[in-house]
Formats: structure tokens, C-alpha cells, sequence
């Protein structure tokens, strides 16, 4: 009797496992969801007033792309290019008149080019995560933790332009 409730927990536990997996949209990917290998980050203009934040995406998208095992090469035949056209510092809260609570808000758009020449367009694409600090105190504290902040935004940024390629090319490969 004890092998039989324990055979149908297994299999309950085990289907349960796969309804959670791959039953509510969620998706394991591996390196091998990209169909390239290389890529070249062609230009990335900044159409804000913060100061080398392109040079910060350039970096981001560069260490993103390695972590999913594609390398950045200037003379790949994959190429990804884009715009920043928003950085915004919203404040969140204030206290007393004074600002003490900020978010960061990075927003661009990207072109992502194959050997053929077709694009892909990834319009609007920021940091799919909220962004915020605090700082209450002296202005250099601001400054601070609007770097801190603003590094994590374009993290995520290059995060979510990466993950969209991964699921365009997931996409393309489901409709064929």
C-alpha cells in the first residue's frame, strides 16, 4: 500500500513539476536560442543630456551577449544598432518641500540586422524594472546613488533587448 501512494504522489509531483514548468508560459532557454554567434554593436546615439550613457549600454550589451555565449566582434555579421532617446530622473516623493525619493527612466530604440539584410525593430525598450533610490541627504549623496542607479537601469536595459532577441528567434522558429 505504502509503494502505491508513494508511486502516485511521484507522478503527481512529477506532473505538477511540468504543469509549473511549461503549463503557465514560462520557458527554459539555453545558449542555443540564438541562431548567431557573433555580434557587432554597431552605433549607439544618445539623444539625451546624460553624458555617456551610450558608452555605459555599449558595455552592458557586451557582457549581456557574452553571458548568453555570443561574442561582440566587430566584423560579425549580425549587427545590433540604436538610439537612446529617453533618460528622465522622475521624482517619486518628497518631504518637507524637498525631493527625496527618485526614479531613473531609460528608454530607446534598437535595430537588429542579419546577414540578409532584414531588420528587426525593437521600439521602446527600457529597463523593464523600476529603477529608484533615495537620497535625503547632501547632493553629493544624490549624485551617487543616481550613478548607482542609472548603471542599473542600462543593465537592465541590455537585459531586455538581449531577452527580446531570444524570444523573437523563439518566436520565428515556433511559426515555422
Amino acid at each position: 500500500m505504502k509503494k502505491i501512494q508513494f508511486l502516485v504522489l511521484s507522478l503527481f509531483t512529477f506532473h505538477f513539476s511540468l504543469f509549473a514548468l511549461f503549463g503557465c508560459g514560462y520557458s527554459l532557454h539555453s545558449k542555443a536560442s540564438l541562431h548567431f554567434r557573433e555580434i557587432q554593436i554597431g552605433a549607439i546615439e544618445n539623444r539625451t543630456y546624460e553624458s555617456k550613457i551610450q558608452d555605459r549600454l555599449y558595455e552592458a550589451l557586451t557582457e549581456e551577449f557574452l553571458k548568453q555565449g555570443v561574442k561582440v566582434h566587430p566584423g560579425a555579421f549580425y549587427k545590433l544598432s540604436g538610439t537612446i532617446n529617453k533618460f528622465e530622473l522622475r521624482i517619486l516623493s518628497e518631504k518637507k518641500g524637498v525631493a527625496t525619493e527618485y526614479e531613473v527612466i531609460i528608454q530607446g530604440d534598437f535595430k537588429f540586422t542579419d546577414p540578409s539584410g532584414n531588420i528587426k525593430e525593437l521600439k521602446n525598450i527600457g529597463s523593464p524594472f523600476i529603477a529608484s533610490f533615495s537620497a535625503p541627504g547632501p547632493l553629493e549623496e544624490l549624485i551617487a546613488f543616481k550613478e548607482l542607479t542609472s548603471e542599473r537601469a542600462v543593465r537592465d536595459m541590455a537585459m531586455e533587448i538581449v531577452a527580446n532577441l531570444i524570444y523573437s528567434f523563439r518566436e520565428e522558429n515556433l511559426n515555422e
